[in-house]
């Protein structure tokens, strides 16, 4: 780095000088720094990127003075540049700005390491387990007695026993019937736990879903009591086939992960859970059920790194952080996963006007992220691609969000699509199914406003060719997916399920525990709703009606970005459909209501679930 020259007016040539007036660092001006603050600013800057920009190459210039840092990861093809010039008149007037920080407001998530349960699967006697609490789970049939106010259900007869009739005692004075949300938990003498909790599963209990948020509730029950051993077991086991117990048993594991999982990490003070271990009784036993358990595990912890990326604010959230956490997750799981993290100008050689679009606004530059999952060894037998809104923050341009019900306070949710996709492909890395391939594709971006952003008006081109009218800078997640979903296809992929924080529509016609599926293929949704059904997760296959795009057609260009409010997310869904190849079956997923918890405002992470047990069907 060349010491500081200025430009002299009274010789015209430049001359030696100890500081810059002013120098511009990645668009901030910063007035009278001198030669070694500037150095020290530089390499700490160089120091605070994104670590998926790895290696560096500095290239100087005196014929323009300037300085050129640019950092090149040559694995992901990403690049990194910003300009330091000395600018020359003291009679020039410049904007005075700080040197932006890391992240706005100074807000660093806690580095809070998720708590790591041990499950076991054991096959023991109730009455002989030793630990903090012994979780029951009892349907209100369980719970019926006899004329003389006693257990008719086996295990909790024994239970009941060998505590002096005090487990029915009480039940009967808490008015415990094994309701649906009910729980009461009892510290009794008389057995090896040193506390009972009755858990209600409500009239029946027979669906993946129920025995979640049987793990949940034992999981909130064991953080009141701070047991550090638990136990949990079915009052009713007659009648399970071993394959229901497997599905039973890794509900259970997952819903306790779940439930023990609390944000934290930008509280200032926050509580670590005791719960270390659970063990699962009566559900047999043996490597396949270990196996299960271990799979609960890895899609657990991808659930909750997707209700992480979801709740983290978009000041620390930005498209270059989550195009970091993607490259943690190739680089976590790199004998199955490598990253291609695209800059703005890669995207433009690509001809992605659409995504281009929105981003143009935002200071944040924009990144698209594409993991690819290859497994190990073996044949491929089916190529597919998982493609995620990627908007961490959307204040919805010039068609802002404003009054009641605009929800912008929330808007970090807008890549709850992308933290589904995301989540899935760290828990197949961990996984490692045989013969699919997996493509993860996120167009990550914020939609702000500024001289620089699209107006309403503005036509833009997508990099199939067609052309946008864009009527509503507000209906902006369509516009990135648009550019994703060519990409996507262009990667020879046979089935592509996007989902996206699409539409309020959705939420209106759907409720806030439902997503829309929309898709021309019957067998692709077989194969999805299939996959629910053991996820859990609630969706619902909604109409694509053709003759709604008559509201979507433009007089200047292809089509508009958004019709009229009646049928709001399948117009939509139809404008989808304009980038996606014929040849490949498509299914668009509207989670706006599911993505987000409103009761508890944090994340949920759905979607997670379903698209691993989606990719394992088509892996077998």
């Amino acid at each position: 780095m060349g010491w500081p020259r200025k430009w002299c007016q009274c010789t015209n040539q430049f001359k030696k000088c100890n500081a810059f007036e002013a120098v511009e660092i990645g668009g901030f001006i910063i007035s009278n720094i001198d030669y070694p603050t500037l150095k020290k600013m530089v390499a700490t800057i160089v120091a605070s990127l994104p670590s998926f920009l790895l290696a560096s190459s500095v290239a100087h210039s005196s014929s323009t003075s300037s300085l050129i840092f640019n950092k090149l990861r040559s694995s992901s093809r990403l690049r990194f540049s910003f300009a330091v010039a000395p600018l020359c008149s003291r009679r020039a007037k410049f904007m005075a700005h700080t040197l932006a920080s890391a992240n706005l407001g100074l807000t660093q998530p806690a580095n809070i390491e998720n708590p790591k349960i041990a499950f076991a699967a054991k096959e023991i006697d109730v009455g002989e387990w030793k630990g903090d609490m012994l979780a029951v789970g009892v349907t209100e049939k369980d719970m019926t007695k006899d004329e003389n106010s006693k257990f008719q259900n086996s295990i909790l007869k024994k239970l009941d026993r060998l505590l002096g009739g005090l487990l029915a005692e009480v039940s009967s004075e808490e008015d415990f019937t094994g309701k649906s949300g009910q729980s009461t938990v009892l510290r009794l003498p008389g057995l090896g736990s040193k506390r009972v909790g009755l858990i209600g599963l409500g009239q029946s209990a027979s669906s993946p879903s129920a025995f979640r948020g049987l793990g949940e509730a034992v999981a909130a029950a064991a953080k009141t009591a701070q047991a550090n051993s638990v136990a949990v077991v079915l009052a009713s086991l007659e009648g399970l086939s071993d394959e229901s117990k497997l599905g039973i048993a890794s509900a259970i594991a997952s819903g306790t992960v779940l439930g023990i999982h609390e944000d934290n990490r930008y509280k200032s003070e926050s509580k670590k859970p005791q719960l270390k271990s659970l063990d699962i009784l009566g559900l047999g036993t043996g490597p396949e059920l270990e196996k299960k358990l271990k799979y609960a595990e890895d899609v657990s912890s991808a659930i909750v790194f997707g209700r992480e990326l979801v709740n983290s604010p978009a000041n620390v959230l930005t498209p270059a952080a989550l195009a970091e956490e993607a490259s943690k997750i190739a680089s976590s799981y790199s004998d199955v996963i490598y990253a291609n993290i695209l800059t703005a100008e890669q995207c433009k050689e690509l001809k992605m006007g659409s995504y281009l679009g929105v981003a143009a606004a935002s200071d944040n530059p924009p990144y698209f992220i594409h993991l690819c999952y290859k497994p190990p060894s073996g044949p491929i037998k089916a190529k597919l691609a998982l493609v995620g809104k990627g908007l961490t923050f959307d204040s919805g341009g010039y068609n802002i969000k404003t009054g009641p019900g605009c929800s912008i306070d929330v808007m970090k949710i807008d890549m709850g699509g992308s933290a589904a996709v995301l989540g899935a492909a760290k828990a197949l890395g961990q996984i490692k199914p045989p013969g699919v391939e997996v493509h993860f594709i996120v167009a990550s971006c914020e939609n702000m406003i500024s001289g620089t952003g699209m107006r309403p008006g503005d036509i833009l081109t997508a990099s199939n060719g067609k052309t946008i009218e864009v009527n509503n800078t507000d209906a902006e997640g369509r516009l990135t997916l648009a550019d994703a979903l060519v990409y996507a296809c262009n990667q020879g992929v046979e089935k592509i399920v996007d989902l996206a924080t699409l539409t309020g529509a959705c939420i209106v016609a759907l409720g806030p525990s439902i997503a829309g599926v929309f898709t021309p293929s019957d067998e692709l949704a077989k194969e999805v709703f299939e996959a629910s059904e053991i996820s859990g997760e609630k969706f619902w296959r909604m109409p694509l009606e053709e003759s709604y795009w008559e509201s979507m057609k433009s007089g200047v260009a292809d089509m508009v970005n958004t019709g009229g409010r009646p049928g709001g997310a399948i117009t939509a869904a139809l404008f989808l459909k304009q980038f996606v190849d014929e040849k490949v079956q498509w299914m668009h997923i509207d989670l706006a209501g599911p993505v987000w918890n409103e009761k508890k405002r944090v994340a949920t992470g759905f979607g997670v679930s379903t698209l691993v047990e989606w990719v394992l069907k088509n892996s077998s």
